[in-house]
């Protein structure tokens, strides 16, 4: 009995230990990182031609006012000027995971969620996306998707999400947030509830006409008879 009561509370000690220390642990970052708000006007947000069909994503901001990092062109595509000078000091680059990522509900998301660019017929669009969810919430958007490999496509948050500053313990760290007051679940919840536009524009193509009175017909030219076969 002895023995059995002393391996018990040794392994109830065990399970609080891993317990308390896997809290600390970077698969527990959703506790470990705050967020500050940003200036939007000083940031870009730009989807990059790459291939025949696949787009990359970029976060471009503007540090100091001159030069300009971006610029944007008449056609409605933005031009990377930042690649013509020395941008150290001026201008920060965003190119991958390492320098942005999803925020919901003032939590970092999930590792598996990922932002996915996706190109249809409405344009460009900019997905949080997890492999085991069918629900995407749509970030961000451009109407167009002109595929230049000398420009980008400039892409425009959806309401209620914003770019936030990633903060640990009131400093502020190089890394930028998509972020969104509301939980995730609940954005996948809305996005699942939202028909889409193709289903609403074929539900009223597909809508039954009510047959016409015999008088709608007045004044409108000769009132159409029904035709009854002949049988010998």
């Amino acid at each position: 009995m002895r023995r059995t009561y002393l391996r018990r509370l040794l392994l109830t000690g065990t399970a609080l230990i891993l317990g308390a220390s896997s809290a600390a642990l970077p698969g527990g970052t959703r506790s470990l990182f705050d967020s500050k708000p940003l200036n939007q006007e000083q940031f870009a947000i730009l989807a990059r031609a790459v291939g025949r069909d696949s787009w990359k994503l970029l976060v471009l901001e503007q540090i100091k006012a001159r030069p300009l990092c971006w610029k944007d062109q008449a056609d409605g595509l933005v031009e990377p000027s930042l690649n013509s000078f020395d941008f150290t000091g001026i201008c920060s680059r965003y190119l991958d995971s390492n320098g942005y990522s999803l925020r919901t509900a003032g939590e970092d998301t999930q590792k598996s969620v990922r932002l996915r660019l996706r190109q249809g017929q409405r344009g460009l669009e900019l997905h949080a996306l997890d492999p085991n969810r069918s629900t995407a919430v749509v970030v961000a958007r451009a109407r167009q998707a002109r595929r230049n490999k000398d420009a980008f496509v400039k892409l425009k948050l959806e309401p209620g999400w914003q770019l936030e500053r990633r903060a640990y313990q009131g400093r502020t760290l190089s890394h930028v947030y998509f972020a969104n007051s509301e939980s995730l679940n609940q954005l996948r919840a809305k996005a699942s509830n939202r028909p889409s536009r193709s289903v609403r524009m074929a539900t009223v193509a597909q809508a039954p006409r009510a047959p016409r009175s015999p008088s709608s017909y007045a004044g409108k030219g000769p009132i159409p008879l029904e035709v009854i076969p002949f049988r010998p």
